[in-house]
């Protein structure tokens, strides 16, 4: 291996790293929709690892065919451009659609008191709401739970804008063996530091003290994450990150 290569895989670890670190859209969305639909960690781990791999892997596909094809840098540039605002667009639309949802539930699940008779002289009062305080995994009989398909959606569309420019043209020039290393190093790392952030700050939102401290919030859960998807989305769209 080359000099230039092993600077290659160098930078190809670090901006993978700090590209996923520094973009919430890459973990948000998952550590938010695993508390509120009270996600196993290994479904999380599954579902974020999924996405993951089809984020990385459309721009790695492009890349390649773009580096066979001889297409210039600036046209990919603008195909990654445009892939970047509709998943941007696709995230926040996600994120309000679940957020009117979850207020809806939250509204409908607001505890109230029903007074009940047992007999001439026996009579209390108990309170319920009519939908149980926090979501399960599992759906309804016969009905498919969409969510992990939407967010697998979301991020096949949505580009990881350093790879192209930056790591796939010069890695180009050194060899085949070395755009797919590089390539293969910048995806390794990114989905490793989205499965670690997820699964870190899952483990922490699930931690008794954190639950204890949320109960107030419990039937507002899915709109909380909902918003903050949706605000995802816009810090992505308007912010740049």
């Amino acid at each position: 291996m080359t000099h230039e290569l092993w600077v290659l895989v160098t930078v190809a670890a670090s901006i993978g790293f700090l590209h996923t670190l520094f973009g919430p859209d890459h973990y948000l969305p998952f550590i938010m929709m695993a508390r509120a639909r009270d996600w196993s960690g290994r479904r999380t781990a599954l579902i974020t690892f999924l996405c993951g791999v089809g984020h990385v892997m459309s721009s790695v596909v492009l890349g390649l065919i773009g580096v066979a094809a001889g297409v210039a840098v600036g046209r990919l540039e603008a195909l990654e451009s445009v892939r970047g605002n509709l998943a941007a667009w696709a995230l926040i639309a996600f994120g309000l659609v679940y957020f009117a949802w979850g207020l809806h539930r939250g509204i409908r699940n607001r505890p109230h008191t029903h007074a009940h008779f047992h007999g001439r002289e026996e009579e209390h009062e108990h309170e319920h709401a009519h939908v149980e305080d926090h979501a399960h995994a599992h759906t309804e009989p016969g009905k498919a739970n969409i969510t992990p398909w939407v967010l697998f959606t979301i991020f096949v569309l949505g580009p990881c804008e350093p790879l192209i420019p930056v790591l796939m043209y010069p890695a180009a020039k050194e060899s085949v063996w070395g755009t797919v290393l590089v390539a293969g190093v910048f995806s390794a790392i990114t989905i490793g530091t989205m499965m670690s952030v997820v699964l870190i700050a899952t483990l922490g939102l699930n931690l008794n003290a954190v639950r204890r401290l949320s109960a107030p919030m419990e039937r507002y859960m899915h709109a909380v994450a909902g918003g903050i998807i949706c605000a995802s989305g816009l810090a992505i769209q308007f912010l740049g990150l």
